[in-house]
């Protein structure tokens, strides 16, 4: 049977049937017919990993219970002992205290000039530091806040307490799944004043060991932004225990832009292999450390100090949250979700989230005519064409960026502030569009 290319889906299906694995370390009672199907299931073909589309294309059909069936009667039944310490409800989520601090709060506000009357959809909304900025400015707004974390949205829930009733309308939901949330509050294309997203993890995340996000903080092997609210969900400790080295070098090239990807990616292998599966973040950490031979902690291109496998698990954790696509949807629901001159704030944290968001606001896809420069439609038009119909195609962009530049944070803000040193705000306003 011929299969397809590896892509997150479909590895989240596998890591579904299966249900649990061993690290890639066989047992002596497999056959070896059941090896082979069992590689097979984790072959990628490099092409998907080169492009942060979406998937437009549904893959074949295929039957992965047949191919799965050798491996599941022969792999034990382990995984949910390894991350039992990794939900959301453990007490020790509760009993920390963590201090968060909104990032570029006034360029933020200056951004989206909230005004009492309108609707705002935080989709990003962690710990409410941006909510009560915006509240506090405009208290008679409709605020819906979205996040897909749980612990979060209970913050949404007692916030919502200090607000008039239906101010606050908290969702429990990723990108991709938001549109039947606002269906259900009644909101409708076209109705939304102003999107707000601040991508990558929230303090809370962080500084909550048993989440698996932290390096500095010993912790199951996780990376769930879902902190388990769905148990089917593939945790980075499925990745790097599964996947072999020519995968994980992918994954930590694309997601990372990590230059030893393929010295990491053999040594995660190799380590695995002699010393067991990964369960705990400390673990993985360590392995990378010894690929670089050097301290922890180092220097990124910023010279700021970075501990070596910062790169390894931003990649990971993307991969494991279906981050990129998540953003590329979530900027489109947006733009459809808008009204016109509707405004769309993003802060993104690193150049892979900052890209795809440049490429929506600039409408930066060379295939679009409205992106040719006037030069290339005049070799396209073989010499003849219409000044008039170019500038309209210019003018039919569907968003209009706020500023020439992307915003960063001052340096005084970075002082009080370190987590959000690497912070990039772009914002836009929708353009009127015949299709939308």
């Amino acid at each position: 049977m011929k299969t397809s290319p590896i892509t997150y889906r479909k590895f989240c299906l596998i890591v579904n049937k299966i249900k649990t694995f061993e690290s890639c370390q066989f047992h002596s009672s497999i056959t070896a017919d059941a090896k082979q199907q069992y590689c097979r299931l984790f072959r990628p073909n490099s092409s998907f990993w080169s492009h942060w589309r979406p998937f437009t294309t549904p893959p074949p059909q295929i039957d992965y219970e047949e191919i799965a069936k050798p491996v599941i009667s022969t792999l034990r039944n382990d995984r949910a002992d390894d991350l039992a310490g990794s939900s959301i409800n453990d007490k020790s989520h509760t009993n920390q205290c963590v201090q968060h601090i909104p990032v570029m709060v006034n360029e933020v506000l200056n951004a989206l000039q909230p005004q009492d009357g309108q609707l705002i959809v935080d989709m990003t909304f962690g710990a409410g530091g941006h909510a009560r900025e915006i509240l506090n400015v405009a208290p008679n707004i409709r605020y819906i806040a979205s996040d897909r974390d749980p612990l979060a949205i209970n913050l949404a829930q007692k916030m919502a307490g200090e607000y008039r009733e239906g101010t606050i309308s908290p969702i429990l939901s990723r990108f991709s799944n938001i549109a039947s949330h606002l269906h259900q509050l009644g909101i409708k294309p076209g109705m939304v004043d102003a999107f707000l997203f601040d991508f990558g993890v929230s303090s809370m995340q962080f500084d909550t060991s048993n989440r698996g996000f932290s390096l500095i903080r010993d912790g199951p092997l996780d990376m769930r932004m879902d902190g388990g609210s769905d148990p089917n969900q593939i945790t980075a400790a499925d990745v790097v225990n599964t996947l072999d080295a020519s995968d994980l070098e992918h994954i930590l090239k694309k997601y990372g832009e990590e230059r030893k990807s393929r010295d990491i990616a053999h040594a995660i292998v190799e380590a695995r292999y002699a010393f067991g599966k990964f369960t705990r973040t400390r673990q993985l950490a360590d392995v990378i450390q010894n690929v670089f031979n050097c301290d922890a902690f180092g220097h990124d291109k910023l010279s700021r100090h970075a501990h070596v496998a910062t790169k390894t698990f931003q990649a990971l954790r993307i991969f494991v949250n279906d981050e990129l696509n998540e953003i590329h949807n979530g900027i489109q629901l947006a733009r459809h979700y808008l009204r016109t001159n509707g405004r769309c704030v993003v802060i993104s944290f690193h150049s892979l989230e900052d890209r795809i968001v440049k490429r929506h606001f600039h409408d930066l896809d060379m295939d679009e005519a409205a992106n040719l420069s006037i030069h290339d439609h005049f070799r396209n038009s073989s010499l003849s064409f219409n000044i008039d119909d170019v500038k309209s195609e210019f003018l039919t962009k569907p968003w209009l960026p706020l500023s020439r530049k992307v915003l960063e944070p001052t340096e005084e803000e970075c002082l009080k502030n370190p987590r959000g040193r690497s912070a990039k705000l772009r914002a836009a306003i929708k353009v009127e569009s015949d299709g939308l």
